[in-house]
C-alpha cells in the first residue's frame, strides 16, 4: 500500500475539510499551515480564514516581527480539533482555512498599508472573516479600514502593555504605536464600546491616558486584573462592548515576558497565558467580526513559548467565532 500523500486530510462532502489526519501523517510533516488545516485553494469557500502578514516596518524597537507568521504556524501543529475549554469543534462547526501570506512593501509603509487593506478586502470576498497573524501593530489600520467598511464603525478590544494611541514617532503618522489613534480619528472606532487590557508600565505623560480616553478607550490595566481578578475583568469587557460587532487585536506583549520573551518591546508584569486565555473564552457570544495576533518576533523567544501562546490564543479565537449550533460534536 502506497503511504499517504503529505498533505492528505479527511474529506467529508457534508461538512467542512478539516485539518490533517495526525493518525495517518505525523504532526512534525508535511506542509505547516495553521493547525495543518487546509488552505484557501483547496475549498469553495471559507467562514474563516486565517492569514499571515510578514510585515514589521513599523517597528519602533526590535524588528522581527516579520517572520511571526511562520513562527506560529509551526507551534500550531500540536493543535487537535477539540476544545473542551469551549465545548467546540472550531474546524467541524466551520470551515477554517489558511490562506498564506498578504503581501506587504518592506520598504515603503504607506505602500503598504494600503497593500494590506486591499488584500484584506479581496480576501474577504473568498471568506466571511479573517484572523490574522502579524507582523507588526501596524497592520492593524489597514485591517480596521476593510471591516469597517462593511460594518461601520467596530468595538476594539486591544489587549496589549501599551496604548499604541500615540499621535507621532520621528513625524511618521502610521506606525505600531498609532494605529489606534488613526482609527479613531478616521471613524473606524466605536467611541463607546472600545477598550484596551493589560496596560502596564511607563508612559511618556499623563496626558497620554487623557488622550486615550478621548480616542475611546476604556482601560483594564494588568493591576486591575491583578487586584480584581480575571472575572471583574470579562464583566467590565462585556459591559463596555455589549452587542457591537467586534474587532480584537492582540499584542502578544500582553503576556508577560516569561509567557511571551519573543517580542519587539516587552514590559515586565504582564498577563499569564491562562488568565488571556480564559477572557477569550467568555467572548464566545460576542458578534467577533475579525482579529489580529500581532508582535510576535521569533528571534527572541526561546523554545517557542511565545509562538505556542500565540498559536492557543488563535485557537480559542477561532473558538469562539464558531457559531452556538457548532458547540457540540458535529
Amino acid at each position: 500500500m502506497q503511504p499517504p500523500a503529505p498533505d492528505e486530510r479527511p474529506a467529508d462532502s457534508a461538512g467542512p475539510v478539516g485539518p490533517v489526519d495526525a493518525s495517518v501523517v505525523p504532526r512534525f510533516a508535511g506542509i505547516a499551515t495553521f493547525a495543518r488545516l487546509p488552505r484557501l485553494d483547496e475549498v469553495e469557500r471559507a467562514d474563516i480564514a486565517v492569514v499571515g502578514i510578514p510585515f514589521d516596518s513599523g517597528v519602533s524597537y526590535r524588528p522581527g516581527a516579520r517572520f511571526g507568521p511562520a513562527h506560529v504556524r509551526e507551534a500550531s501543529r500540536l493543535l487537535r480539533p477539540y476544545n473542551p475549554a469551549q465545548d467546540v469543534f472550531p474546524f467541524g462547526a466551520q470551515q477554517v482555512v489558511d490562506a498564506g501570506d498578504l503581501v506587504a512593501n518592506p520598504f515603503d509603509l504607506s505602500a503598504a498599508v494600503a497593500e494590506i487593506e486591499a488584500g484584506a478586502r479581496d480576501l474577504r470576498t473568498r471568506a466571511d472573516r479573517l484572523v490574522v497573524i502579524g507582523g507588526d501593530h501596524t497592520v492593524a489600520l489597514p485591517l480596521l479600514r476593510s471591516v469597517a467598511a462593511d460594518h461601520g464603525p467596530v468595538a476594539v478590544l486591544h489587549f496589549d502593555a501599551h496604548l499604541d494611541t500615540w499621535d507621532t514617532y520621528f513625524g511618521a503618522p502610521v506606525t505600531h504605536g498609532t494605529p489606534f489613534r488613526r482609527a479613531s480619528e478616521e471613524g473606524l472606532i466605536d467611541l463607546t464600546a472600545s477598550m484596551h487590557v493589560g496596560i502596564r508600565g511607563p508612559l511618556y505623560a499623563k496626558s497620554d491616558l487623557e488622550d486615550d480616553q478621548r480616542l475611546g478607550f476604556a482601560i483594564v490595566a494588568s493591576e486591575d486584573i491583578e487586584e480584581r481578578g480575571v472575572d471583574a475583568a470579562i464583566r467590565r469587557i462585556r459591559d463596555r462592548i455589549g452587542d457591537a460587532p467586534l474587532y480584537i487585536s492582540i499584542d502578544i506583549d500582553v503576556l508577560d515576558p516569561a509567557h511571551a520573551p519573543g517580542t519587539g518591546t516587552p514590559e515586565a508584569g504582564g498577563l499569564t497565558s491562562r488568565e488571556l486565555l480564559r477572557i477569550l473564552r467568555a467572548l464566545s457570544d460576542l458578534r467577533i467580526v475579525g482579529a489580529d495576533v500581532v508582535e510576535v518576533a521569533p528571534s527572541y523567544d526561546h523554545a517557542q513559548l511565545t509562538a505556542v501562546a500565540a498559536s492557543h490564543v488563535i485557537y480559542e479565537l477561532l473558538s469562539a467565532m464558531a457559531p452556538s449550533t457548532g458547540r457540540a460534536h458535529p
